[in-house]
């Protein structure tokens, strides 16, 4: 078995590679060639936590694998990450497990790779100016990745925590050569904003529909039991895709409070969501349909992802004789 640590994770794993490698994926999941069954978790009530598994199959990336998540919001702040994550992967042909690998950095990259393909398909090609929402792990993760698909030349990052937003800002500037400044408000940031990349842990929304520019692109990846990051006027006139209709509607802990809140206030039926990624791809759904159409993407994070990025970082881990092989026997 193939053991890869997170630094190990990192240095293999390449965005504009994932995200090619995500496009085959989602369209298995969309067309039921894939198996992703949503997520079952154990609940840790007392750190308003829980231990999710995610297992997953994509044929098209021959990957079979399971994840193991924990989400602790508490950790926000403290040297450990609110998500971390480990992945074993096994051989589709046998059942064999084949490697075990970090699925901290794979959980951040491919979430963040699964917007920037979103990106890529609904959002306008002229797109300039980002607004990121959050200061963690996947509000960076996000910055990069966006940067990838489309001609970014502005970032504005806006959070909680004012200092927080300003580190990220200098990180930012000085890894992607493009101007990034501190918007003191959500508000602030999305005004004029083309693309949207929202990644907290928000109770209250941080993205409201008076707030967006016509034609904006938003992603939305964060996750709170107990709150959501959209409001109800924004998923009212929204093209609105997910990943997968079946997860994104489910109960806790797999389904969307964004998408689950404005069912049950009558605001939408389930059938407003228009496509998944997957079927954009396929060409069996359309995508934007005017220049100042605002589209959705909401993210709840699918095992398909998992898999396509844990295949990528095997394979390039095993050309390049790179990890520590050890035996379970």
């Amino acid at each position: 078995m193939l053991v890869l640590g997170r630094s190990q994770v990192e240095a293999l794993l390449d965005v504009e590679r994932l995200v090619e490698a995500l496009a085959p994926v989602m369209e298995d999941l969309s067309a039921g060639r894939a198996s992703a069954p949503n997520r079952i978790a154990a609940l840790v009530p007392e750190r308003e936590a829980f231990l999710a598994a995610m297992p997953g199959y994509a044929p098209s990336a021959s990957a079979l694998v399971t994840k193991l998540v924990s989400l602790f919001p508490r950790n926000a702040g403290t040297l450990l990450p609110t998500h971390q994550a480990m992945i074993v992967v096994f051989d589709p042909a046998t059942g064999e497990p084949t490697a075990l690998l970090d699925g901290t950095a794979i959980t951040a990259m491919r979430t963040a790779a699964c917007s920037a393909l979103s990106a890529r398909l609904l959002a306008r090609e002229d797109a300039t100016v980002l607004a990121v929402l959050g200061t963690g792990v996947q509000a960076r993760s996000h910055a990069r990745a966006m940067c990838k698909v489309r001609p970014i030349r502005q970032i504005r990052v806006a959070g909680r925590n004012p200092a927080k937003a300003a580190a990220l800002a200098d990180d930012l500037s000085a890894e992607l050569k493009v101007e990034v400044t501190v918007a003191s408000t959500y508000a602030e940031a999305l005004d004029g904003a083309d693309l949207v990349a929202a990644a907290t842990h928000a109770l209250e929304p941080v993205i409201r529909r008076r707030w967006l520019t016509p034609g904006a692109h938003v992603t939305s990846v964060g996750f709170n039991p107990a709150g959501r990051e959209i409001d109800d006027a924004t998923i009212a006139e929204a093209l609105v895709c997910v990943e997968s209709r079946q997860a994104a509607l489910a109960a806790f802990p797999a389904g969307s409070n964004d998408l689950l809140m404005p069912i049950r206030h009558g605001v939408i039926t389930a059938d407003h969501v228009h496509a998944e990624l997957g079927e954009i791809i396929a060409g069996d759904r359309p995508g934007r349909a005017s220049p100042d159409q605002i589209t959705l993407y909401k993210s709840v994070g699918v095992a398909v992802q998992d898999a396509a990025a844990a295949a990528l970082v095997v394979s390039i881990a095993r050309a390049r004789s790179i990890g520590e092989d050890i035996s379970l026997r």
